[in-house]
């Protein structure tokens, strides 16, 4: 078997594709390697793996990197150490004195593998055609492991030249003029008689500016293909030229001149390096064709998993509209400007809701109605008052999306989710902030210790496991009336509450739970109302009170689930007076899951300080 594959090998092929790259597509157009080596590499920001691999021509051997549509084969484990690939599309690159082949299409001829190295092939070393050409930045990141560029579009044999003079063999079914159409992610400043073809996914409005050195206008794009997104500015004549054909949705072919540059990572969320600037010359024309060009690419992340989340991070989210609130103004405190705001409250399956502010046009403009569902693109993270979302300027949110995600969504919504009890995030250090308190964080002993709440009333933060909870007295039937919360009587035709002089056929019941919770320094009991008791038990209280009355046993297991569970509580302390005896107890305000990754940053930082490090 391995005199037979190393009869199949384009012997000399590395050495000609970059040296000689005309012979090399008329002697091998479609060249056939061992792959000698498979290394996994860290994921881009778009959760998408890379792969290097070497391969071999039983002369040299070449490093080379898998684009995304080419990685499919190590999802489905085909391509492994030894095997005989056939390699059906090409880029090369000659990047800091090495040579780099960008593998966009690969097969893996299975009926020629083979466990053993064939021959013994030597390094390649091959000057680059092009003398001291800069390098390709995007094959230099893409060395580094931080990004690369792929194309999902079928590649023939169709030879054309990189810049720098190194050959690409990248060429999909569809063309425009005489370019091939690039992968957006292939740009990079050193590309030319280039062609994308991609889909306008956001349209900012024309924005003007005025300065001592003159004034003008811009606005700008988002373009999506199968590869990634990049964003691209209009200056005043093309401003002009561009604004009304450029529509949210359309699908353009755009060809160079057009600039590409560095982009301006603080006007855009895009997770790209670059960025382009269309010039008068630049070539835009409709694309009729839009069915292998993707809408927009999302990345969703549940409610309930934002705590994780880190602050000021851009995310993609789904979910169902709880609540419209109106169009109010505020003021930047940076600028003195107004700015028009309208906050959204989404929920999901999740059974966690959260707050998203949307701003200026889109707030003024928005038109769904709450249980309508949205999918938004570009969101900022922040835990202002407990995790909050923003929808940056850059961002784009889609109406009730025809995305498996949103139907999944539907579903769960109007089977349950119409009637579910959300929780909320509780961020404990920023709700301590937006409150003008300092809470401390204590461990047991040294509430204890200080007599916290013997004086004043005093608030820390608590991280403690929680042993035991009492079962007997854990929810009180309370008023259903909006902003009271008294408990109510049983009267026999219903339910009184003396406070609203009304009688109501049924109570809401609400948490009033002692739970005994410990930590490393010894043991307290806290007492935590609704809506700590909420996100402890994971339900309302209403729920569990009905679970208990119908069967007592599921019920003592759902106590028993909510032990053992560390989290991370903020606690008022306050003296009270029970039967005439004087007291301090230590009531929950709020409570978070414990966010790990945090708590180690906090005790890396307290090593340093002690210098233990």
């Amino acid at each position: 078997m391995a005199d037979i594959a190393e009869s199949q090998i384009s012997k000399g092929a590395l050495r000609e594709i970059f040296q000689d790259p005309n012979t090399a597509d008329k002697r091998h157009p479609f060249p056939v390697f061992q792959c000698l080596h498979i290394k996994p590499l860290t994921q881009t920001q778009q959760g998408t793996e890379r792969y290097r691999i070497v391969l071999s021509d039983i002369n040299s051997y070449c490093q080379c990197m898998l684009a995304s549509q080419a990685a499919s084969v190590m999802k489905d484990n085909t391509l492994q150490r030894g095997c005989i690939v056939r390699v059906r599309g090409y880029q090369a690159n000659h990047v800091k004195g090495k040579n780099i082949l960008i593998i966009l299409d690969l097969e893996v001829l299975t009926h020629l593998g083979t466990s053993e190295k064939l021959g013994n092939p030597q390094a390649l070393q091959v000057e680059s055609t092009a003398g001291p050409a800069a390098p390709a930045p995007a094959a230099e990141t893409a060395m580094s492991g931080t990004g690369f560029y792929g194309n999902s579009s079928h590649v023939k044999n169709e030879s054309n030249t990189h810049p720098g003079g190194l050959p690409t063999r990248a060429a999909p079914a569809d063309r425009y003029g005489n370019s091939v159409i690039y992968p957006i992610e292939a740009l990079n400043p050193y590309s030319h008689k280039w062609t994308i073809k991609a889909r306008v996914t956001q349209k900012s409005d024309i924005r003007h500016w005025h300065k001592a050195s003159g004034e003008g206008k811009l606005f700008s794009v988002n373009l999506l293909d199968e590869s990634g997104e990049i964003r691209a500015t209009c200056f005043n004549d093309q401003v002009d030229q561009f604004y009304d054909l450029l529509q949210e949705g359309s699908v353009f072919y755009i060809s160079n001149p057009c600039k590409v540059s560095l982009a301006k990572k603080q006007f855009t969320n895009l997770p790209n390096d670059f960025e382009l600037t269309f010039e008068r010359d630049t070539m835009v024309e409709k694309a009729e064709d839009t069915g292998n060009v993707p809408q927009v690419k999302y990345n969703f992340y549940n409610i309930e998993s934002l705590q994780q989340v880190e602050k000021d991070a851009t995310i993609d989210i789904i979910g169902v509209i709880k609540e419209v609130g109106d169009v109010s103004s505020i003021t930047s405190q940076k600028t003195g400007k107004p700015y028009e705001k309208r906050d959204l409250t989404l929920v999901d399956e999740s059974s966690y809701s959260i707050r998203l502010t949307i701003w200026g046009k889109t707030a003024n403009t928005f038109e769904a109605h709450p249980d309508s569902i949205v999918a938004f693109n570009g969101v900022k993270v922040s835990d202002f008052g407990g995790r909050s979302l923003s929808l940056l300027a850059s961002g784009t949110m889609a109406m009730d999306p025809d995305i498996p995600e949103a139907h999944k969504l539907r579903g769960w919504y109007d089977s349950q989710g119409r009637t579910e009890n959300f929780n909320t995030h509780s961020n404990l250090a920023s709700l301590g902030a937006a409150t003008g308190r300092q809470d401390s964080t204590k461990c047991i002993s040294e509430i204890k210790d200080e007599n916290l709440g013997m004086d004043n009333p005093d608030y820390f933060t608590l991280k403690a496991t929680i042993m035991y909870i009492k079962q007997d007295t854990f929810a009180y039937p309370a008023c259903i009336s909006k902003d009271c919360s008294k408990k109510v009587m049983d009267v026999g035709d219903g339910w009184r509450c003396e406070k609203c002089d009304i009688t109501h056929p049924n109570p809401q019941y609400r948490y009033i739970m002692s739970v005994n919770v410990n930590d490393h320094t010894g043991q307290l009991w806290l007492n935590s109302f609704d809506e700590p008791g909420k996100v402890i038990m994971g339900m309302s209280a209403d729920e569990l009170t009905g679970i208990k009355e119908e069967d007592e046993a599921r019920a003592s297991q759902i106590f028993e689930a909510a032990n053992c569970k560390k989290w991370n509580f903020r606690c008022r302390a306050k003296m009270d007076t029970y039967g005439d005896n004087p007291r301090v107890r230590y009531q929950v305000m709020s409570v978070a899951p414990m966010d790990y990754k945090t708590e180690g940053h906090k005790l890396a930082d307290m090593i340093k300080q002690m210098g233990l490090n």
